[in-house]
């Protein structure tokens, strides 16, 4: 193997050289603590170079207690630590722009996720740092790579991964929080429970800062008797609001913090850095938050459940490339228990009133045979009671008349305190809306098969075999086309909207030469992702990736405008 002497006459007989002879860096380097190894080969074009390199720090060194990462989730909430530590030492090294090439680290948000940028393997931990190599009208400048190489990187090394250079108390703290998280989780399949909302926890969060509303926002009260007690192994217990399986209807005006309540409820899904406030907000892994998206597209979804002579579409294999706000939603709750989601999640604000209910008062007027739509309030409870599925809805009070006959819980939010009014609601004996569905009901929306169409998966632009970009943290250019996921709330960051592209592409590439539906697509991707990692999806070593649930992915394909499904298993066809 070569030593860091070699590499650094290699910098030197390079000034001044064209970009292209940077190959020369490609194979290992020992640089006495750490191995250095560059990984993607220089291309041409552009002032900035971008070069990713790998460091590994072996664990002699490193100096990581076992104790860290000896669960899964305890490693996981390492490597998450230690990439957040390594972004924030890369920008502190040189914050201003104008500095020639330096080290690039893609910095998490404020969830905690399986990332690419740190892992830690049996001997060693390894990161992925992208260098923008020093270039100047075009050529290669050794001085300032040097800098990056000899001064840069060595101080990186020592302030994120060497255990005894960083805050042992706050990382101790920050994966034991992670692991009670995780504990909580696992509690609360025990016990049937969707949900956790911590006591004193901060519902509303602006960009991972405290924003002008969250200012002004309260802390969550929860009534006393309402508190549920879990132990977890680090902190002792965490009480709070635990939101049973079933049917919960949250009610609250505009002010009271249910909107809030809601959405944080949906973001716990993920758990959360120390700090951010809905750290101990903790929603089972399959909740799936669903809002009114009009103008998306619909690719043959059976809506046969709610729709019946929708015009110019067949119900049972409904398509539209701008569907309606009602559609949308209707389209959006399917695909997502088509796809396995345990626990549904919406709020008035963010949905079509159409889809969430009708007031039956006036029912009446209208003969029954010319209902076209059946709102949820309709359906719930035979979804409930056919596949398992729980629901939370928050709602207004003058809303809410329809849902309280339904519901197993009502809960009353005023001024982000939490009470429970489910005998009072009971009391008031609210009728029963319509529970009958259509005449000759489908088959459950969840159960008819979508077979993709091979070739309608197409990242391809130009020359470009693939480009997949993403452009925020709610749009993905996929080749083509351009992917609206802003109303897929529970898109943690950009980094994961890059790799839910790249996982579309690699399921093209590996298993679409078979026919598969939607849902068999996902369960070999999840295969895959629980088996080999992130670094499945692409030849090219990459530290920015970060793993999506199920439910995105599933989101970004049935919302990717070229994308066909079959009535039958499409002939193999291989792109």
């Amino acid at each position: 193997m070569r030593d860091k002497k070699e590499f650094y006459s290699i910098l030197q007989e390079m000034n001044g050289r064209e970009p292209a002879e940077l190959a020369r860096l490609s194979g290992d380097f020992d640089f006495t603590r750490y191995v250095l190894q560059c990984q993607r080969p220089p291309e041409e074009g552009g002032a900035d170079l971008g070069l990713m390199f790998t460091v590994h720090v072996p664990h002699m060194i490193a100096g990581f207690p076992p104790s860290l990462y000896k669960t899964p989730i305890r490693r996981t909430a390492l490597e998450d630590f230690l990439v957040r530590r390594l972004a924030e030492a890369a920008q502190s090294l040189h914050p201003f722009p104008d500095v020639t090439g330096g080290v690039q680290v893609a910095a998490p948000g404020q969830k905690l996720l399986p990332r690419s940028g740190i892992i830690f393997t049996q001997d060693y931990v390894e990161a992925k740092l992208d260098v923008r190599m020093p270039v100047r009208d075009g050529l290669f400048c050794a001085a300032d790579a040097v800098r990056i190489f000899f001064d840069d990187l060595p101080q990186l090394v020592n302030d994120a991964l060497i255990y005894s250079n960083l805050a042992e108390a706050e990382l101790n703290a920050f994966v034991a929080l992670m692991e009670d998280a995780d504990a909580v989780r696992q509690e609360m399949s025990k016990r049937g429970l969707a949900a956790f909302a911590a006591q004193g926890s901060a519902l509303v969060r602006e960009n991972g800062r405290e924003g002008p509303a969250a200012r002004r926002a309260p802390p969550l009260t929860v009534a006393t008797d309402l508190l549920t007690e879990i132990p977890v192994p680090n902190e002792g217990s965490m009480r709070g609001l635990a939101v049973a399986g079933g049917f919960t209807l949250i009610m609250g005006d505009d002010y009271s913090g249910r909107q809030e309540l809601i959405a944080a409820l949906a973001a716990g899904v993920y758990n959360h850095i120390p700090g951010d406030g809905r750290e101990r907000m903790i929603t089972v892994p399959d909740a799936v938050q669903i809002v009114a998206e009009a103008g998306r597209p619909i690719q043959r979804v059976n809506l046969s459940a709610f729709l019946r002579d929708a015009p110019d579409a067949d119900p049972a294999e409904f398509t539209r490339r701008n569907a309606t706000a009602a559609e949308s939603q209707l389209a959006s709750l399917v695909e997502a228990l088509q796809v396995g989601a345990g626990v549904i999640l919406a709020d008035e604000s963010t949905s079509c009133p159409a889809f969430l209910t009708a007031d039956t008062r006036a029912l009446p007027l209208q003969k029954a045979d010319k209902r076209r739509l059946l709102p949820l309030a309709a359906y719930a409870r035979k979804l409930m009671d056919d596949q398992g599925v729980s629901f939370i809805i928050g709602v207004s009070p003058a809303t809410a008349a329809e849902f309280v006959p339904l519901a197993d819980q009502v809960l009353l939010i005023e001024d982000y305190r939490v009470t429970n009014v489910t005998t009072a609601a009971r009391a008031l004996k609210l009728p029963a809306g319509p529970v009958t569905v259509f005449e000759k009901p489908a088959t459950s929306p969840s159960q008819k098969a979508r077979w993709v169409v091979p070739t309608s998966i197409d990242p391809s632009r130009g020359r470009q075999d693939e480009d997949i970009v993403a452009l925020d943290n709610h749009r993905l250019r996929f080749g083509r086309s351009v992917i609206d996921l802003s109303g897929v709330s529970q898109i943690a960051e950009r980094h994961q909207v890059t790799t839910i592209g790249l996982i579309l592409y690699y399921a093209k590439l590996r298993y679409l030469d078979e026919p598969h539906t939607v849902a068999e697509l996902l369960d070999l991707i999840d295969q895959d992702l629980g088996n080999e990692g992130l670094e499945c999806l692409t030849r090219a070593v990459r530290g920015d990736l970060v793993r999506p649930r199920r439910f995105e992915i599933a989101a970004a394909l049935n919302r990717l405008d070229t994308l066909r499904i079959a009535r039958e298993p499409p002939r193999a066809a291989r792109a």
